[in-house]
C-alpha cells in the first residue's frame, strides 16, 4: 500500500471515529442550536428549525440525553440554545444542568421553537435560526452531523466557537477525506500492514468508551432491554454474547444514556456495533491486542465502505452496514482469507439488505441483534465455503458489485420508502384508510 492511501485510510478513522454523547440525530440539531446562539451573541428569545425529512424520522422517538427524559426537535434544540456548549460539537450537551432543563420545559411549553420540514435539501440537514432584538443568527449543518455549512449573523458569515462555514478544498460532505478510494482490498491491506501505533489509542479508546455504555445497558434496565433479555437464554454463547454486547450498547443511548460512545459512519450504534461483536470473539478466541485493533479496523472501514453507497441517512437501516463490518473482523479473528473476507459481507448482505430504518427508538437495538446475527451466519458460511452465489436476488459477480447494488437500492430505490415512513411517522399518511 502506497503511502498516500495508507494516509487516506488513517484519515478516514480520525475522521469518523469520534466521540458523541446520545443519538447523533438530535445532537446535530442541538449543535446547530448551541452555534446559533454563540452567533447570536447574547440569548436567543425565538428559534426557528428546519430540518429534512431523516432528521425528523431519527428525532422524533429518541430520548434527548441529560434532558430529564425529553424527546423531541423542539427540546433538542432548546436545550442545545440554553445550555448547551458548542466547543464541544457531538457532546454538546454533556454540561447541561439541572436549571437548563427545568428551562427547556418551560421554553418548549411556552412555544420558544418552532419546527418545519424542509423538502429539497440533503437527507441529513439542520437549519437553525435564533432570533433576539431584531438579530439574526444562522447555523446549518449538511451531509454529516458536524458539517457546519452556514454561520451568520444578520446575513453576515460569522465565528461562532471557533467555528466558520466549511471552505473549498473538502470533500463534498465537508470531509477531508476521500472515501470514494476505499475498496475492500484495500481495506484488508491496510489492516494486516498499519503500524498498530498509528491507530492503537484511537481504536482503543472506541472498544473502551463502547465497552462502558454496553455495560450499562446489560447492567441496568434501558429501553426494551434486547441485549439482556439475549443473555438470559444463551450466557454462554459466544453469538448470543457478540449480540447482546451491541444490543445493549443501542439500548441505553436511545433511552437517553448519558454516557458517550464512538461513532462510525454518523452513528453511536453503527460505532458500538463495529467494535463491540468482535471485542467479545477476540475474548473468547485469546486473541491478542494487536489482532483485536486490526480486526476492529476492519470491521470500521468495512463499515464506512458499505454505508457510503447507501448515504449518510436513508430508509435503509445503518445497522446492516455496522454489521457487515462486524462480521469482517469476525471473519479475520478466525483465520479467515481474503475471499472469505469478501464472502462474509456478500452473505450478510443478502440476508439484512432489506431492514428498513423507520427512526432512532429501542427497537434499533433489536436490529443491531439481527444484522450481527446475519453477519455471524454469513461468517461461519464464508469459512466453510457454503456462500450465496452471483444471480442469488442482488448479489452481484463479486462482493464490490453487491455493495454497490445494495447501495443504490439504500439510496434510490428505497427513497419512496422513506417518505412513506416519515408521512406515517407523523400522521401525514392514516394507514388504516390505506
Amino acid at each position: 500500500m502506497d503511502s498516500t492511501s495508507y494516509a487516506n485510510h488513517i484519515a478516514i478513522l480520525n475522521e469518523e471515529l469520534v466521540c458523541a454523547l446520545g443519538c447523533t440525530e438530535p445532537i446535530a440539531v442541538a449543535y446547530a442550536a448551541a452555534l446559533a446562539k454563540a452567533a447570536l451573541r447574547q440569548n436567543p428569545t425565538h428559534l426557528e428549525v428546519a430540518c429534512s425529512g431523516n432528521i425528523i424520522k431519527n428525532v422524533k422517538s429518541v430520548t434527548v440525553p441529560n434532558s430529564g427524559g425529553m424527546r423531541g426537535i423542539e427540546a433538542a434544540a432548546t436545550l442545545g440554545a440554553l445550555g448547551g456548549d458548542p466547543l464541544r460539537e457531538l457532546e454538546v450537551l454533556q454540561a447541561v444542568g439541572p436549571e437548563d432543563i427545568s428551562r427547556t420545559r418551560e421554553f418548549v411549553e411556552a412555544g420558544f421553537c418552532d419546527v418545519e420540514l424542509a423538502e429539497g435539501v440533503p437527507n441529513l440537514y439542520v437549519r437553525v435560526v435564533a432570533q433576539c432584538e431584531g438579530h439574526r443568527a444562522v447555523a446549518c449543518i449538511e451531509e454529516r452531523h458536524t458539517n457546519v455549512v452556514e454561520l451568520t449573523l444578520d446575513g453576515e458569515p460569522t465565528v461562532a466557537a471557533g467555528k466558520t462555514a466549511v471552505s473549498a478544498g473538502l470533500q463534498e460532505d465537508g470531509s477531508s477525506a476521500d472515501r470514494s478510494k476505499l475498496s475492500l482490498q484495500s481495506i484488508w491491506d491496510f489492516a494486516h500492514e498499519l503500524k498498530i501505533e498509528d491507530v492503537d489509542e484511537l481504536i482503543t479508546r472506541q472498544i473502551e468508551t463502547n465497552q462502558a455504555i454496553s455495560n450499562e445497558g446489560l447492567t441496568n434496565r434501558w429501553g426494551a432491554n434486547i441485549g439482556s433479555t439475549l443473555l438470559k437464554s444463551r450466557s454462554q454463547d459466544i453469538s448470543c454474547k457478540a449480540r447482546a454486547a451491541a444490543a445493549a450498547g443501542s439500548d441505553a443511548r436511545m433511552s437517553g444514556c448519558a454516557m458517550p460512545v464512538v461513532i462510525n459512519c454518523g452513528s453511536g450504534n453503527q460505532g458500538i456495533t463495529c467494535s463491540q461483536p468482535v471485542l467479545e470473539y477476540a475474548h473468547e478466541l485469546w486473541s491478542s491486542h494487536e489482532d483485536l485493533v486490526r480486526a476492529v479496523v476492519l470491521s470500521d472501514l468495512t463499515a464506512v465502505h458499505v454505508k457510503y453507497f447507501i448515504g449518510e441517512l436513508s430508509a435503509f437501516c445503518g445497522a446492516v452496514s455496522a454489521g457487515c463490518g462486524a462480521g469482517a473482523g469476525i471473519c479475520m479473528l478466525r483465520g479467515g482469507s481474503f475471499a472469505q473476507f469478501e464472502a462474509t459481507i456478500v452473505n450478510t448482505l443478502a440476508n439484512v439488505g432489506g431492514i428498513v430504518c423507520d427512526g432512532a427508538k429501542p427497537s434499533c437495538a433489536a436490529k443491531i441483534c439481527a444484522a450481527v446475527d446475519a453477519a455471524i451466519l454469513g461468517c461461519d458460511m464464508a469459512l466453510a465455503d457454503d456462500n450465496f452465489l452471483a444471480g442469488d436476488g442482488l448479489v452481484g459477480q463479486n462482493a464490490e458489485e453487491t455493495i454497490r447494488s445494495m447501495g443504490y437500492v439504500g439510496r434510490v430505490g428505497m427513497h419512496p420508502t422513506d417518505v412513506e415512513i416519515l408521512n406515517i411517522m407523523i400522521g401525514k399518511t392514516n394507514v388504516s384508510q390505506g
